[in-house]
């Protein structure tokens, strides 16, 4: 523990760093202010990974195209963005129902994150968790890409007074990458001021600290990486000062299923701050009242442990233009299906919530805007029109899922 402290008193007095004020500020006049714990919030993963022909990313249709490029025939996006907000926009092969050009916005303009940034603080979704992929930003496109949307989100988070929070996603990570991950998070103190809280007002802290969330640890399929690795980017991370929430499978508590059987799992999870299940595709409504009574379990699991607990919610699941017409597809049930999943979560007792995803249309998962007007069907690709009632249909109910929590807060519940 004095080591922690100790790390963590240093780099805060390097950077300039205050105390977990609760000191409202202003931008562009509105007010924004500290976030000092993820208790009481409801937050969203951000891939923020879209790139379009003609942007100055410079990496064409990045995630839209498949295997072949973006064009009928070929595509990774099952949803397609409902695009009447967006300043700057971009044609594609596609067309609408009526003939015109079918155009996509690129996550590297900073006029599309400013927007998702406003839908966020308009509907009442507290901020979003930004995914930094490990084999992205290794690449130089990549740590291009993903440095800029960064900065744009931040600058957006503060000025609509949102939180924010770096996200590790390990995926594809390798043995030795856990230096590159330490040294970049170093890098982004630097460059965002996380450690003070009157220049980055936004940044989330949890328990009297910085958070930042590592997720991919103690699945079971395979991975190049270790769970040896994943403890040395937590140890560094909590000896740098900042608190952990760890991403883990969804039977975690078990040891079984998607979760390797490693009893150090639990071991590793006692020592972070937060932990949060990856429930996405695991079931769908068809069999959700077999998958309920996970969160009650965790949360019982958890409160022992003295570890928060985020359980995640999403409102549905697609990727057939990704990887074929006969692939499972979880529907939505024009928005019953992901408040199934709030309403136990909140009943149990959770205190916090996790969104997959604010702006994932490759797997279909997304909650902001989708047209409910789409590309024609075309050589086989076909998009899935947005259900319920308008495209903000999501946005409302994880607004109103925010409303309910802190309510609960209030109330001490």
């Amino acid at each position: 523990m004095k080591q922690i402290t100790l790390g963590f008193l240093t780099l805060a007095m390097l950077l300039g760093g205050c105390g977990a004020s609760r000191k409202a500020v202003v931008g562009e006049g509105r007010g924004v202010h500290t976030y000092d714990t993820y208790r009481g919030l409801v937050m969203a993963g951000y891939q923020g990974w879209f790139a379009a022909e003609g942007d100055d990313s410079h990496r064409g249709f990045y995630h839209y195209k498949g295997h072949d490029g973006f064009r009928p025939g070929s595509a990774s996006v099952d949803m397609w963005p409902d695009m009447s907000e967006y300043k700057q926009t971009y044609v594609t092969p596609f067309r609408m129902p009526d003939g015109s050009e079918a155009r996509v916005f690129s996550s590297y303009d900073s006029t599309t994150v400013a927007t998702h940034f406003r839908w966020m603080r308009e509907y009442g979704l507290d901020g979003v968790f930004m995914q930094r992929f490990v084999s992205e930003i290794k690449t130089t496109s990549g740590a291009r890409h993903f440095n800029h949307v960064l900065d744009n989100a931040m600058r957006s988070a503060i000025d609509n007074g949102r939180a924010i929070c770096v996200m590790y996603d390990l995926s594809g990570m390798h043995p030795g990458d856990q230096d590159f991950i330490l040294s970049d998070i170093d890098s982004l103190a630097i460059r965002h001021k996380i450690f003070n809280r009157e220049a980055n007002p936004s940044y989330l802290w949890h328990n009297g600290r910085p958070m930042v969330s590592v997720w991919g640890v103690g699945f079971s399929d395979k991975r190049a990486y270790s769970l040896d690795d994943c403890i040395q980017i937590i140890d560094g991370l909590r000896s740098r000062g900042y608190s952990v929430m760890i991403g883990v499978p969804t039977f975690w508590r078990d040891l079984d299923n998607d979760t390797e059987a490693d009893s150090r799992l639990h071991d590793l999870i006692k020592r972070c701050d937060v932990v949060m299940p990856w429930f996405v595709a695991r079931f769908g409504p068809e069999n959700y009242d077999k998958f309920e009574g996970l969160v009650p379990a965790d949360l019982e699991w958890c409160r022992k442990a003295g570890v928060d607990y985020a359980p995640l919610v999403f409102p549905g699941f697609s990727w057939k233009n990704m990887y074929g017409a006969d692939t499972r597809a979880i529907p939505r049930q024009e928005g019953r299906f992901i408040r199934r999943q709030i309403d136990n979560a909140i009943s149990s007792g959770a205190e916090m919530l996790y969104v997959a995803m604010f702006d994932e249309i490759d797997e279909g998962t997304a909650i902001f805007k989708c047209a409910s007007e789409v590309p024609v069907d075309s050589c086989g690709t076909k998009f899935v029109k947005a259900d319920g009632a308008g495209s903000d249909h999501y946005l409302k109910i994880v607004g109103e899922a925010a409303s309910r929590m802190k309510r609960n807060k209030r109330k001490g519940h």
